[in-house]
């Protein structure tokens, strides 16, 4: 399964209890309404709204 690469568009807690400002770029595992992201090992349970996909790890940046 390809991981994601993402953006945050709005502050989220991660189970550590770090809040993670807007901007914060996350890898995304799943698909739906709800999905896991991972900041250096922390886990942010997001929703749909709480994050932009920005392009998959095995996608060369133009």
């Amino acid at each position: 399964m390809t991981r994601r690469l993402g953006v945050l568009l709005v502050p989220v807690a991660g189970l550590s209890g770090t809040r993670y400002p807007e901007g914060t770029q996350v890898t995304i595992r799943g698909t739906g309404g709800s999905v896991d992201g991972f900041v250096d090992g922390d886990w942010l349970p997001l929703a749909w709204w709480e994050f932009a996909d920005t392009q998959h790890e095995d996608t060369p940046r133009t």
